[in-house]
């Protein structure tokens, strides 16, 4: 992994539809639906980028925003294709995802790393040919048995975690203008000892 670069594309992992649009699984897009709202920004389906699409600035930084517009298990294609589009490095992209391995209420940014089995990341590996991309960790909770893992992402959280999970959110988009400058362990520093 290099040194920590401006963030200047952030695509925040789901399933499309309105059947999908509240499970566990959505947690990556409920990130950029937030702060979307924040900045009263809407999403402009782009079917040559395979994902809605917006732009922003943040100070003097424009920053991409993107849902992909296909399953989780083919988010790399969005990725790809915004990336060679804008001419985006790995470095300067943060992937919004949920992460079985948290408990709701925590979040975490990570510099590059393998999939950990989410198929989301399996796919944008898989695209990019690279693992060196930077990972905001949604905390979702974990089922307790790994048969019940897929029944569990993909459904609804009860209200106390969906709360806990917004919380997170919050806390994540108070430090984005750290990652847009390029200051990643300072960000990484604010946000864990936000909790």
């Amino acid at each position: 992994m290099q040194a920590a670069r401006p963030i200047v594309l952030i695509i925040g992992l789901a399933n499309p539809g309105d059947r999908y649009k509240d499970t566990r699984h959505n947690a990556g897009s409920w990130f950029v639906e937030t702060l979307l709202s924040v900045h009263n920004q809407p999403l402009k389906t782009e079917h040559k980028f395979f994902a809605g699409h917006a732009q922003m600035n943040v100070g003097s930084h424009l920053l991409r925003l993107a849902i992909p517009t296909t399953y989780i298990n083919e988010s790399g294609k969005a990725a790809q294709a915004l990336m060679q589009f804008y001419k985006i490095a790995p470095e300067q992209v943060l992937i919004a995802y949920d992460d079985l391995d948290l408990p709701p209420g925590t979040i975490r940014l990570k510099q590059g790393g393998g999939s950990g089995g989410h198929n989301g990341l399996k796919s944008l590996i898989q695209y990019l040919g690279t693992q060196d991309f930077n990972r905001l960790r949604i905390g979702i909770g974990h089922p307790g048995v790994g048969r019940d893992v897929v029944n569990y992402v993909l459904g609804a959280p009860s209200v106390d975690d969906k709360i806990s999970i917004m919380n997170s959110i919050d806390k994540a988009i108070k430090v984005l203008p750290l990652l847009i400058e390029g200051s990643f362990e300072k960000a990484m520093t604010a946000l864990h000892t936000a909790e």
